[in-house]
């Protein structure tokens, strides 16, 4: 499935195309094959520590929580109308800045 409209349109207002996006389910072959695995609430990240097998080398956290430290969880916009959807973005812009400040500090 696509985006909700609603996220598509307030991302696109900022320059971001997302109707090619679509989800994908966390494979038990996930863990082994990244270092790390963002989750955007704690709902998620429970699920998630419980697929993670034991031997698995992914690092686990909340994504706000490692890289914006605002707030843990990324909210649903989903009851929230359009307004929603802008905070979220907002969100999330400023935790990618600072992932990708940690990304440039690795290479």
């Amino acid at each position: 499935n696509p985006p909700d409209k609603r996220s598509q349109a307030a991302a696109k207002v900022r320059g971001y195309d997302l109707s090619a996006q679509r989800a994908q389910q966390v494979s038990r072959a996930d863990f082994a094959s990244y270092d790390l695995i963002l989750a955007m609430d704690n709902s998620n990240l429970r699920n998630l520590k419980a697929l993670q097998p034991s031997t698995g080398k992914a690092e686990l956290d909340l994504f706000l929580r490692r890289y914006a430290g605002l707030v843990d969880e990324v909210p649903d916009p989903y009851y929230d109308g359009d307004q929603g959807f802008e905070q979220v973005l907002d969100l999330i812009e400023a935790a990618c800045d600072q992932l990708l400040i940690e990304v440039k500090g690795r290479l």
